[in-house]
């Protein structure tokens, strides 16, 4: 078989085991059970609030389970160890199954809802939540919540830290599931965190030079004398003559002689290059041809007024 298959296997027999539990030890307070397989056989360790009740008068009641479990479960040797419950209030199992027994014999839900959880954490309790779903009051189903504290809801402590109860009450209209979820008093959270009281703090110095001054004082000091940059490198030479000494003047006579040439240049490249004569005497035909052209509009219009006279 794969191990896929073998894990579903295994699971679905703990859950069948637990359901045989809750049905046969509902009356004793059952509590959970926790199930490892040894050498010898299968242990099965059950935690009830009556253990009296799970062994029976004589371990009649025992032996009765065990010899259920080989034939029903076909399991090896099954050896079956009864723990009592140091504090009912705080098992899950136990408060979702009393909480259905109330719903049961008539309790209004939020009534018995805010009760239980209020001795969920009267007992100690980090953190608790109640989930009732079903037909509650009328014919609709819908979810009532209890939350009180501290509760986690995913993640490995979801698992391993919190504590959950399964319940079913059953009513006229239908039926109410309790789910019971409990953080028990101690529980290690990841996110939690100790402040040691005895942990050596190193001191801190302080920026003031006294503990009398304060921010006010330093700033009415002088400021101190800012060292000049440089002044542990080597020496730097300075130049002590004349600027106007310092300055070749062929040098300056040189380069005011090329900037004269070069705005020379740039004067006869204009005067060679007239701009406009072209257009100049376009314009002017234009204009000849206008005025020819006006004057043959006139001569014809003379020439047609003189007809029309005669």
């Amino acid at each position: 078989m794969a191990d896929e298959h073998q894990f579903i296997e295994d699971g679905l027999r703990r859950s069948q085991i637990n359901e045989f539990f809750a049905d046969e030890l509902g009356r004793a307070g059952y509590g959970g059970m926790d199930v490892a397989k040894t050498p010898m056989g299968t242990q099965i360790v059950l935690k009830a609030e009556k253990p009296g009740m799970v062994i029976g008068k004589g371990g009649k009641n025992i032996r009765k389970i065990t010899t259920e479990l080989e034939d029903r479960f076909d399991m090896d040797d099954p050896q079956i160890d009864v723990q009592e419950v140091d504090e009912p209030d705080l098992n899950a199992q136990i408060v979702a199954d009393r909480l259905a027994n109330a719903l049961e014999r008539g309790w209004y839900f939020r009534k018995a809802g805010h009760t239980t959880i209020d001795r969920i954490m009267d007992a100690g309790a980090l953190g608790a939540e109640i989930v009732l779903s079903g037909k509650v009051t009328g014919a609709r189903s819908r979810v009532e919540k209890f939350n009180r504290g501290y509760i986690k809801h995913n993640g490995e402590p979801a698992e391993e830290v919190v504590d959950h109860g399964q319940g079913v009450a059953v009513m006229k209209l239908g039926t109410i599931g309790v789910n019971v979820k409990i953080i028990p008093p101690g529980a290690q959270l990841p996110d939690d965190f100790e402040v040691r009281e005895d942990a050596e703090v190193p001191e801190v110095e302080q920026a003031a030079a006294g503990d009398d001054e304060g921010v006010e004082a330093l700033l009415e000091e002088e400021p101190e004398e800012v060292p000049d940059v440089g002044a542990d490198d080597e020496d730097v030479e300075v130049p002590d003559e004349d600027p106007s000494d310092l300055i070749d003047e062929e040098v300056v006579e040189e380069v005011v002689e090329e900037t004269q040439d070069t705005a020379a240049e740039a004067t006869d490249v204009a005067e060679e290059e007239p701009v406009g004569d072209a257009e100049a005497d376009d314009v002017d035909e234009l204009d000849e041809e206008i005025e020819s052209e006006a004057a043959d509009l006139v001569a014809e219009m003379e020439a047609a007024d003189d007809e029309e006279d005669e």
